[in-house]
């Protein structure tokens, strides 16, 4: 059964967000890559609301930064959804935490792009 079973409307919705919210925070206290990309936002939107010339360019920073966060969680949903499967070394196992991984990786360099596109 799904936290949101039985749930509709409205109550569906804040019942996903409370889920959200606790993955979040577990996520927060169990994986550093998690920690390190939350720490890099709170400085990362001030900053780039400062330098953000535009409500455009603005909106382009933040949500290239939201978006490395978003990437990283759901790598992690699909390393624990390997390791729940097997512990053991398997080759398709190791190309899903690895393309897992590049995908964290493109969206660090979308960040990177963009905030370079905005702020030259």
């Amino acid at each position: 059964m799904r936290a949101t079973d039985g749930y509709t409307g409205i109550r569906r919705l804040l019942r996903a967000s409370r889920v959200g919210v606790r993955a979040l925070h577990w996520g927060m206290h169990n994986e550093e890559a998690i920690r390190l990309e939350l720490l890099a936002l709170i400085p990362g939107i001030p900053v780039a609301i400062w330098l953000g010339h535009t409500g455009m360019a603005r909106a382009f920073l933040i949500s290239s930064l939201l978006l490395v966060l978003v990437t990283e969680l759901l790598n992690t949903g699909i390393e624990i959804a390997v390791d729940r499967i097997g512990k053991e070394r398997h080759e398709l196992s190791g190309l899903a935490k690895d393309l897992g991984s590049a995908a964290v990786m493109i969206a660090l360099l979308n960040a990177v792009l963009v905030w370079c596109l905005v702020l030259i």
